[in-house]
């Protein structure tokens, strides 16, 4: 019989991102679907996150599923979307979750809250309000049943290859160490992007 995945508690989670709120209460469940239909945690690279927004949530689901960019086996794509699809190499199964409504329309008065708070005349009690919407809608989110906040599927992906360890090169221009596949050719030597002088004629 498979041993059940421990789930860290949501509030080991809120002290690592640094604050609770709805985008970190958004990775965490996902990261709990992750964990219980996949059965499995990312102890090395056997299970695979691919993110495809930058937000708060990212951080919720490196915490709880032990998918890091660090080791690889996060991948973020630049998509503005709440799409998490989570791969586990050791079974070939792939599980895409997607959020079903923004947090704006999910609490409209925690959307009103934080529109006055971010503007120029916010006051301290606008302040309070945020503070107390905000926690609400995160609440709400926590308790809400998963087929209400996201849709879940299985999915047919391609596996990504595993993490490489690439050799360091010295940039041609500013000395710095990069890494070789990262490099840039421009006149026969080879340096850092940030170096690099892109030409383009459009």
């Amino acid at each position: 019989m498979e041993k059940p995945v421990q789930i860290h508690d949501f509030s080991e989670v809120t002290k690592f991102h640094g604050h609770s709120c709805p985008g970190i209460a958004i990775g965490y469940r996902v990261g709990e679907i992750a964990l219980r239909e996949l059965s499995s945690r990312a102890e090395d690279e056997e299970m695979v996150a691919i993110v495809e927004n930058d937000s708060c949530s990212v951080d919720a689901i490196q915490f709880v599923t032990g998918c890091t960019l660090g080791k690889g086996n996060l991948i973020f794509k630049d998509h503005g979307k709440h799409v998490y699809t989570f791969l586990n190499r050791d079974t070939g199964k792939a599980l895409r979750i997607y959020l079903k409504k923004s947090t704006d329309e999910m609490d409209p008065e925690f959307a009103e809250a934080r529109k006055k708070v971010f503007s120029d005349s916010a006051t301290h009690e606008d302040l309070e309000k945020y503070e107390k919407t905000r926690n609400k809608a995160t609440e709400k989110i926590l308790e809400a049943p998963v087929q209400e906040l996201f849709a879940v599927e299985w999915v047919d992906a391609e596996f990504p290859e595993e993490a490489r360890i690439f050799r360091s090169v010295r940039c041609a221009k500013c000395g710095e160490l990069v890494s070789e596949h990262r490099t840039r050719v421009e006149n026969g030597q080879m340096v850092c992007i940030p170096c690099f002088h892109e030409y383009s004629r459009s």
